[in-house]
């Protein structure tokens, strides 16, 4: 086995990892942001967040936005 072949396995093992670190960092984004900010279905957020990177990706910036979003707070007498 050449040096080269060598250098190459090493950067592809380096890419692989690189690709599956932002994977997780990704997936993992939108629960911590609901989580830090209090949002009170943080778990839902989460689970949206792996759900929709796993399924295809289409739909997880809109779980993103929802991790952000605030909950308005219930005005007292209304019922």
């Amino acid at each position: 086995m050449a040096l080269i072949d060598v250098f190459a396995w090493v950067v592809l093992l380096v890419g692989l990892g690189a690709v599956v670190a932002v994977f997780v960092a990704l997936g993992m984004l939108p629960g911590r942001v609901a989580r830090r900010r209090g949002h009170p279905w943080a778990e839902a957020v989460a689970v949206g967040g792996w759900a929709t990177l796993i399924c295809g990706f289409v739909f997880w910036p809109l779980v993103l936005v929802w991790a952000y979003v605030d909950v308005p707070a219930r005005r007292g007498g209304d019922a």
